[in-house]
């Protein structure tokens, strides 16, 4: 018989893996509904021209396109930005503004596989329709901020680069050159990835000279709100730098009324390298940089809706990744246990499935997880298999027990047992032990 191998690039989740995946997955989208966020659901496929209109025929190369039976030219989705706008814009006129959404689901990309990048991959995305007002920024921010600290992490283990696209662009635009401030963008997005001398090589293809380039850079190193005095000094004709150097503090000084302060460092080399991104933008990473990638990254995209046939709306987003945030709760020492729990097992010994099956829709109705046999094996192989899910107790349904009208209930951890009568197990109680009964 043939055997498949797992395509490169894709991760099989088993129940341990999956009990991971899913406990961080609830602690996000949870923060995010106590902050008002309403669930939605998205398709995983989609036109390509949702993407290769925006960014051209080359980025075909990093999807998973292809044309379908109708001759359609399709792809699985590699992001939810385009999808979200274009669902809003589908229903703008019906929805009451701010919209709030979030969603959990895969996507896909054709790149090289490392650590924290896959070709399938996980990512909880928050998004606010219909704001511009610092506040919806913060609101972002500090959605983010909670979920990772109930997670476990700490001010220690994280924080938030934050920068702002309309500052990069309008002191691109403030030079005596012909700059492509796309591609200017661009190179600062990999700033951090390449040397210095590539860095300044792919500025001055953008179109700067070298000595700009390089006094460009040195506007970017402004670490302090206070110093972004120094962009204005710089050109203090432009009015939309002006604009948005006031933006970016506004949406600082939110982000400290919202408790988030403490995890936002100023960054102005963080670009993000979408073409979307309008105006605050951000990443978050491992604070000892331990994990080199990204924890996630997000901001506005004030334009996108537009684009899509919709009215202008202002829009702000995040999307934590699930592999890096992974890898950073490995990296703190708080990732969840791989574990599947199992409340009780009800040990079937003869003829006793009627009683034994009660037992079981009663302790499950109390909200309980129960097992019980289904292989028709002996007494040793199912005190076995409850050992094997940790099982917290068996309920041993005996031909011999009931014929004295009782049940017997073992404490797996100690090994103590005790019998009790079987029609007041498991009664009004919604989970009693063997401490409950003995």
């Amino acid at each position: 018989m043939p055997t498949y191998d797992r395509l490169k690039g894709f991760r099989d989740f088993y129940p341990p893996e999956m009990a991971v995946r899913r406990e961080v997955t609830d602690t996000l989208e949870s923060v995010a509904r106590r902050y008002g966020f309403r669930e939605i659901d998205t398709p995983r496929l989609e036109p390509a021209e949702m993407w290769t209109d925006k960014s051209g025929d080359d980025i075909v190369d990093e999807l998973y396109a292809f044309e379908d039976h109708g001759g359609r030219h399709v792809t699985l989705t590699p992001e939810l930005t385009p999808t979200v706008a274009r669902m809003y814009a589908a229903r703008a006129q019906a929805l009451s503004k701010p919209v709030k959404w979030v969603s959990t689901r895969p996507f896909w990309r054709y790149e090289a596989v490392q650590q924290g990048r896959f070709r399938e991959f996980y990512q909880t995305n928050v998004d606010v329709f219909g704001s511009s007002e610092p506040t919806a920024d913060a609101e972002v921010l500090a959605t983010a901020a909670d979920a990772m600290t109930e997670l476990g992490l700490t001010a220690a283990d994280f924080e938030f680069r934050v920068s702002h696209r309309d500052i990069l662009g309008s002191l691109l635009r403030s030079f005596d050159a012909d700059v492509d401030v796309r591609a200017a963008v661009r190179a600062v997005d990999k700033s951090e990835k390449v040397d210095e001398a590539e860095y300044l090589d792919l500025l001055h293809d953008a179109g700067l000279g070298f000595d700009q380039a390089r006094q460009f850079d040195d506007l970017l190193g402004v670490a302090d709100p206070a110093a972004l005095d120094e962009l204005t000094d710089f050109a203090p004709e432009s009015d939309d730098l002006a604009a948005a150097v006031d933006n970016l503090r506004a949406v600082l000084a939110a982000a400290d009324d919202f408790g988030v302060g403490e995890h936002c460092d100023l960054s102005l080399r963080t670009a993000r390298g979408l073409d979307y991104y309008t105006g605050a933008v951000f990443e978050c990473f491992d604070s000892t940089g331990e994990v080199a990638r990204s924890v996630f990254g997000g901001g506005r995209y004030d334009d996108l809706i537009e684009q899509f046939g919709g009215q202008p709306t202002p829009a702000v987003g995040v999307a934590p990744g699930h592999a890096t945030l992974g890898l950073l709760l490995e990296r703190a020492g708080v990732a969840p246990e791989a574990a599947v729990e199992t409340d009780y097992y009800v040990l079937q010994v003869g003829d006793t499935r009627p009683v034994a099956a009660r037992i079981a829709r009663d302790l499950r109705a109390a909200g309980n997880v129960v097992e019980t046999d289904v292989s028709g094996r002996s007494f040793g192989a199912q005190l076995g298999y409850a050992d094997t899910i940790d099982a917290e107790t068996v309920v041993i349904v005996g031909e011999q027990d009931l014929a004295n009208d009782e049940v017997t209930v073992k404490d797996m951890a100690t090994g103590d047992e005790t019998t009790t009568p079987v029609e007041g197990f498991p009664g009004d109680r919604d989970r009693p032990t063997y401490d409950d009964v003995a």
